[in-house]
């Protein structure tokens, strides 16, 4: 009966109690970012939404489905608001992966990578 009222506990915390990341406004990150390939068009997203590299999207770790965020870049200070909507792998060393449309505003298409800051935006 113990275990049963701690599986039950355990269960409830992760299911229900938001992650520090989600819970805080002031949640922010800097890293790598990269964008997709273009192969992945048409594909559906860990969310469930299909793939589409015109749109303003992105993957993360952590983040809930549907968390928008304010993607700067910190070589030229452009910056983009990304709806969270797929899953970068966990041992993946980028902090956010973006579609071509995000990339192409944050200038950084032509490099494939570069420095970012993360800032949750409350929407």
């Amino acid at each position: 009966i113990n275990a049963m009222k701690f599986i039950v506990v355990v269960a409830f915390y992760f299911c229900w109690y938001p992650s520090p990341a989600q819970s805080d406004s002031s949640f922010v990150e800097t890293g790598i970012a990269s964008f997709y390939a273009k192969k992945f068009e048409g594909r559906k997203c860990s969310s469930g939404d299909i793939f589409r590299n015109d749109s303003l999207t992105a993957a993360h770790k952590s983040l809930k489905f549907g968390t928008f965020v304010k993607v700067t870049n910190l070589k030229n200070d452009s910056s983009v608001i990304v709806r969270i909507n797929d899953r970068l792998p966990k041992k993946s060393k980028r902090k956010i992966d973006l579609t071509r449309k995000a990339a192409k505003q944050l200038n950084f298409i032509e490099m494939g990578l570069t420095k970012v800051r993360i800032e949750l935006v409350d929407h």
